[in-house]
């Protein structure tokens, strides 16, 4: 698959020329560039005829200069080019062609509006409403300095980050330098107790990050990236997600770079249109769905839970989605911090909706018993079967990769579609459960900022999901970057979201979500506990949690 990587444009510049008057040079495409009229902080200036451009080496040395990808010269204090929005910056120039989204900034040489990106088609984010640093980063002020970083990404996932960052240093110059881990969770404790924390981690798990944020060691994005632009470019619950406390109140404590979606239920579409199936659009539409593969003679449902020590969170995954879709936003996260108890009513119902799909013998491949012992991994394979022996299942973007393992070749958007899981109670929107990755920092300098700023925006996840493996949250995404038809379907979906919820089980401290939430799911699902055990028994992790 193509890593991400940082494209180079040529800029086409054509200059206007007055006698003993300053020239600005304007940059077109998204490589950086500087404007800036006799800007007393712009590193670049024109004096007399010779004007540069800090992204591109055009220098105009007579009146007679000429542009390399144009021919246009212009004489007059009006010139304009016909391959390049120059203007020329006088006192009495009216008629220059202004191109760029951006104006001289008072503050920087660099334009606020243009990144290094990777060929986007749509317009570059506004830097200037994010924050300074990553203004002042642009303009080349934090070259040569680094930032270290830790997380979980190693092997492909980590070349993927490290090549997408590279247009990012080409930029700027700053170095960021990760280290991935697969005992991230443990090894991320052991350094910030001894005091060697990285830059920036990569949490996978918010939970983790709100335990190490109560002693202060995580710094409030707050600070120094404008809560104005954080609603304007994420959906209200990503922000939600990372608001945890701290030592002196609330703070938000890093934010979401990449993310993967849960809420999809994927199908075998060649056979699902020959077959004449439409797409569900409610819960109830679901279940005639169902009952109609029956009718037909198959098994609607794949279900496998299967997973070694870590049986059991398949249906976990089931129980935050309905919860989404049958209870308040409010409800489902005071049942994720353990105030809404698993006793409760609404978790019960959760549970109840669950189980009249899972508990169907003919709904689903193998019957109840099979669930449990088919590996989550396995779980989609008979739907490659010809004819398909299941046709539905229930699963997070990532389980492509076994789509492939079960039928080589298989194609997505050809072979095999998803639809979103449909809404229970319309009062509940559109909902969608998500996982991801919550970048925050731990280190407070300003090319720390300008890296978490960058983060913030489509661009800094833009390359990896140019090269496939990475979902944007941004609202500013540009979905004509995803090669995939499904990463963008799912891209799509995200966006469409009313709201968005981080998976609960992995927000739960570990003794419940990892602990009696998976292997009370997995008892109840066995049979060998009733419905009021099971949650009785899951309830029973929180008195193991400090309060």
């Amino acid at each position: 698959m193509n890593s991400g990587k940082a494209q180079r444009y040529r800029a086409s510049f054509a200059v206007s020329f007055v006698i003993l008057l300053s020239l600005v040079l304007g940059a077109c495409g998204d490589a950086t560039s500087t404007t800036g009229p006799a800007a007393t902080t712009a590193a670049a200036s024109a004096t007399t005829a010779a004007a540069a451009s800090t992204t591109a080496a055009a220098v105009a040395t007579t009146a007679a200069a000429t542009a390399t990808t144009a021919a246009a010269v212009a004489t007059t204090a009006a010139a304009t080019a016909t391959t390049a929005a120059a203007s020329a910056t006088t006192v009495a120039s009216t008629t220059a062609a202004a191109t760029a989204t951006t104006a001289a900034s008072a503050t920087t040489a660099a334009s606020a509006t243009t990144a290094a990106s990777t060929g986007s088609t749509t317009a570059a984010t506004d830097y200037t409403k994010v924050g300074p640093e990553l203004v002042s980063a642009f303009a080349g002020k934090y070259k040569g300095t680094k930032v270290t970083m830790f997380g979980p990404f190693v092997d492909t996932d980590e070349k993927k980050f490290n090549d997408s960052m590279k247009s990012f240093k080409d930029a700027t110059g700053i170095d960021i330098q990760y280290q991935g881990s697969k005992d991230f969770e443990t090894a991320i404790n052991v350094r910030v107790e001894g005091g060697n924390p990285p830059d920036i981690a990569d949490f996978p798990q918010p939970g983790l990050m709100a335990s190490i944020a109560k002693a202060g060691k995580i710094v409030d994005v707050n600070k120094f990236i404008d809560p104005a632009w954080l609603k304007t470019n994420y959906n209200q619950g990503y922000i939600d997600t990372a608001t945890v406390d701290g030592p002196s109140g609330k703070i938000v404590g890093g934010v979401f770079q990449r993310v993967n979606v849960k809420s999809i239920v994927w199908y075998p579409k060649k056979a699902f249109d020959a077959a004449g199936y439409k797409i569900p659009q409610t819960w109830d539409q679901m279940l005639a769905l169902s009952d109609q593969i029956v009718k037909d003679g198959d098994a609607p449902w794949c279900i496998g839970i299967e997973s070694g020590v870590a049986t059991g969170w398949v249906a976990t995954d089931w129980m935050e989605d309905i919860m989404l879709r049958t209870t308040s936003l409010d409800n489902y996260d005071k049942w994720v911090k353990g105030t809404l108890q698993f006793t409760a009513p609404e978790v019960k119902n959760a549970a109840t909706q669950m189980s009249k799909i899972w508990f169907n013998e003919k709904y689903v491949y193998g019957g109840r018993k099979k669930i449990v012992s088919t590996s989550f991994g396995d779980a989609p394979a008979p739907m490659f079967q010809n004819p398909p022996k299941c046709w539905l299942h229930k699963q997070g973007n990532f389980i492509t990769s076994f789509f492939e393992s079960a039928k080589p070749g298989v194609k997505g958007g050809v072979d095999y579609d998803f639809f979103y899981l449909p809404p229970i109670d319309p009062q509940y929107g559109k909902p969608v459960l998500f996982a991801g990755d919550l970048m925050s920092a731990f280190n407070d300098r300003p090319e720390v900022r300008a890296v978490m700023e960058y983060f913030s925006t489509f661009e800094g996840v833009k390359g990896w999901a140019a090269a496939g493996g990475a979902l944007a949250p941004h609202k500013n995404s540009d979905l004509g970057v995803y090669t995939s038809p499904v990463d963008k379907k799912v891209a799509q979906t995200l966006l469409d979201a009313t709201s968005v919820r981080f998976d609960g089980s992995d927000q739960m401290p570990g003794a419940v979500g990892a602990g009696t939430f998976w292997k009370g799911m997995t008892s109840y699902v066995n049979g060998d506990s009733t419905l009021d055990e099971a949650m009785v028994q899951i309830q029973k992790g929180w008195d193991n949690v400090k309060k």
